[in-house]
C-alpha cells in the first residue's frame, strides 16, 4: 500500500463545481481508495492505494467524480515522495515571506522548447523557475495580483496544471506521514 496526494483543479471556486469534502471522501472510498483524508475545501486529498500507476489513479478519481457529481475535474496525483522532492527543490525557499510562494504542479513534463520560450518572459514583482514537475512562483505582491498564474502557465507550456501555496503543500506532505 502506497500513500498518494491528489489535487483537483477548479472545484469550489466562485460557486463552480461544488463538492462537499465528506461527499468526495465517500465517492473516492467507493472507488477503491483507502484512508481518504481531505484538506480544506479546494480539492486536496491524501489516500492510500495498492495501485502503483498514478495515471490509473488519476483516471479512477476523474471517473468517480464525473459519475457521482456529473462534471469534469482535472486531477493530478503525486506520490508523497514526489511532493517532498518538489518542496525540497524550491529555488525560492530562502524567501522571507513564505506566503508569497506558490507551486504550479504539472501533470506531465513540458517540452523543452516551450520551457525555453516561457523562461524568456518577465513579470514585474514575480519570479519563477520551470522544472519538469513544477513551475515555482514567488509572487511578491501576492498570487491574487499576479500576472503569472495557473491559466497562463497552462497556455504557454501546454500542460495541465494546478496551483497550491507553500502552506498547503507542507500540510499535504505532513498528512502523508500521519498514522
Amino acid at each position: 500500500m502506497k500513500t498518494y496526494i491528489a489535487l483537483l483543479r477548479g472545484i469550489n471556486v466562485s460557486g463552480q463545481k461544488k463538492i462537499k469534502m465528506v461527499d468526495l471522501k465517500q465517492t473516492l472510498e467507493n472507488s477503491g481508495l483507502q484512508n481518504v483524508k481531505t484538506y480544506i475545501q479546494s480539492g486536496n486529498i491524501v489516500f492510500d492505494s495498492e495501485t502503483t500507476e498514478t495515471d490509473i489513479l488519476q483516471d479512477t478519481i476523474y471517473d468517480a467524480i464525473l459519475n457521482d457529481f456529473t462534471f469534469e475535474v482535472p486531477v493530478l496525483v503525486k506520490t508523497s515522495d514526489q511532493m517532498e522532492q518538489i518542496l525540497a527543490a524550491n529555488p525560492f525557499a530562502d524567501e522571507v515571506e513564505t506566503n508569497r510562494l506558490y507551486f504550479v504542479l504539472l501533470k506531465k513534463p513540458p517540452s523543452q522548447s516551450l520551457v525555453d520560450e516561457f523562461s524568456q518572459l518577465n513579470f514585474v514583482n514575480e519570479d519563477f523557475k520551470v522544472t519538469n514537475a513544477c513551475v515555482y512562483l514567488c509572487c511578491k505582491k501576492g498570487y491574487g495580483n499576479a500576472k503569472l498564474n495557473n491559466n497562463l502557465v497552462e497556455r504557454k507550456i501546454k500542460v495541465q496544471a494546478t496551483t497550491r501555496n507553500l502552506k498547503t503543500m507542507q500540510k499535504l506532505v505532513e498528512m502523508t506521514k500521519e498514522a
